[in-house]
């Protein structure tokens, strides 16, 4: 029974369940509260969710969010590989590198943001603010990944005389790229949520971020109901994206493909 109940057809239900639970509790909270400038009403917000694919500007400042979150996403992740690399392969090197990142964690996001502000543009600003919170998450997690492979597979490579690029090739990539795929998405998702939120903060023009304090100047809700709507459904979109990637990459390093 506990089998049947956890089948695939199930998880699938579960999730739309949950999902009607969310919907439900908001057609609640506009029913109870009744004041559509503290819970924005379900119907006006799902006509400005559908009329904002048919606004060009929307569409303008959807493509300059995505952009910054991948400019910082590929900074962070080449920079956190080069220093993951480095510490697998000098420990006194991620001796140095552990407090960094401890501090880099740390930091209170919108504090450095308003800091960060003084030094550059509105457009620049949530960009170097998502590299601050991405580098540190994304270093962890490649560093871990690198020192978990099996060290029987190390000593095999050894004992085989593995060159640098057969090592990377045939023992670290195959353990650490599946994984390595789903921290992709959960990361450009965070980014995502990481620029939004500097992009407000900032009032960053042509931006989804600018677009929410728009709505919010304005005390438009179903707006910014709409607005925080597709924010939500683009990251979701891009963790099972990666998620699935995920799991072909599994299934093509077990031959299953």
């Amino acid at each position: 029974m506990k089998d049947f109940l956890c089948g695939k057809k199930f998880n699938f239900l579960y999730s739309v369940l949950a999902v009607a639970l969310m919907w439900a509790a908001w057609l609640i909270a506009g029913a109870v509260v009744k004041n559509e400038y503290l819970v924005a009403p379900f119907a006006p917000s799902a006509r400005e969710f559908f009329a904002l694919f048919a606004n060009a500007f929307f569409w303008k400042a959807l493509g300059r969010t995505v952009l910054r979150t991948l400019a910082a996403f590929v900074i962070s992740f080449a920079a956190a590989l080069l220093c993951a690399c480095l510490s697998s392969l000098f420990a006194p090197f991620a001796h140095f590198m552990r407090p960094i990142a401890a501090l880099f964690r740390s930091l209170p996001t919108m504090a450095v943001l308003l800091l960060i502000l003084v030094w550059l543009t509105p457009t620049s600003a949530p960009v170097a603010v998502a590299l601050l919170v991405l580098f540190p998450m994304i270093y962890s997690q490649l560093y871990e990944g690198i020192l978990g492979v099996d060290g029987d597979l190390l000593q095999m490579a050894k004992v085989y005389d593995f060159t640098a690029a057969q090592k990377l090739a045939y023992v670290y990539l195959p353990h650490i790229m599946p994984p390595t795929v789903v921290n992709v998405g959960v990361n450009l998702s965070f980014g995502l949520k990481i620029i939004i939120s500097a992009e407000v903060m900032a009032s960053t023009y042509t931006a989804i971020g600018g677009m929410m304090s728009e709505a919010q100047n304005y005390i438009n809700l179903p707006r910014l109901a709409a607005l925080t709507l597709v924010a939500v459904l683009f990251g979701i979109v891009i963790e099972a994206a990666f998620s699935a990637l995920s799991r072909t990459a599994f299934k093509r390093q077990r031959g299953e493909i």
